[in-house]
């Protein structure tokens, strides 16, 4: 699987069969709102002629579910499969486009789509709603939390259904808006058996360095890179 950083908790999954955008914020529509969070690293347009068969939502938090930046892949033709919880799923619907297919993936829930299945798990977040997703390709587990806090209930769901442990785990280190912070999330990493791990959710907003994220085998990701994962 090539996994692509489009900042905050974006990410673009590419294989042989399948696209897949999760949470794409390619805009600075959060600025409108608050100043202080404006961008620091330009949007590449680029990232505009992708055409994902498959959009994932983790909760409807503007720079998760920026309908700016997800108007440019769904439409009234377009034919995508947009996974997610229920607030966000209410208002993604609203894009339109009789073709695509909304599933409304509450926590507990799953989807399967050619060899890739994924697992909506619990988040701890401002949003109620919210959920983390775990995507199981048949080679490696891929888990992103979306925007969470440390909580023993996701640690005990993950572990639950993937005894073993994640093989990589995408979590957020910036420690404002109910997200854990670097400490935290390092912690989080251990606790989920995490045998690799990738801080996000710095450096668009922020000059926050993932540096304090102290997980021994971390993967420390450049926006609009591939991160590679032996």
């Amino acid at each position: 699987m090539k996994i692509t950083w489009l900042g905050q908790a974006g990410f673009l999954l590419e294989n042989e069969n399948h696209t897949i955008l999760i949470d794409p914020y390619l805009s600075d529509e959060v600025a409108k709102i608050n100043p202080l969070n404006w961008r620091r690293v330009p949007v590449d347009e680029s990232f505009f002629e992708v055409k994902p068969d498959v959009i994932m939502l983790t909760h409807s938090h503007l720079d998760h579910l920026d309908t700016s930046t997800l108007s440019h892949y769904i439409n009234r033709d377009s034919e995508i499969t947009v996974l997610a919880p229920y607030d966000t799923w209410k208002e993604v619907r609203k894009l339109g486009g009789a073709k695509n297919n909304y599933v409304m993936l509450n926590r507990g829930s799953a989807w399967s789509f050619g060899d890739i299945t994924v697992y909506a798990v619990k988040a701890e977040h401002s949003d109620l709603t919210a959920v983390g997703f775990v995507i199981d390709d048949s080679k490696k587990t891929y888990y992103f939390t979306g925007d969470t806090l440390y909580n023993y209930d996701v640690i005990e769901e993950v572990n639950s259904l993937f005894c073993e442990g994640v093989d990589v785990v995408f979590l957020p280190i910036n420690g404002v808006g109910n997200n854990m912070n670097a400490e935290d999330a390092t912690d989080f990493a251990y606790d989920v058996g995490a045998k690799k791990a990738v801080p996000v959710h710095f450096g668009l907003f922020d000059t926050l360095s993932p540096e304090a994220f102290e997980f021994e085998n971390r993967i420390i990701p450049e926006i609009y890179k591939e991160i590679v994962i032996d």
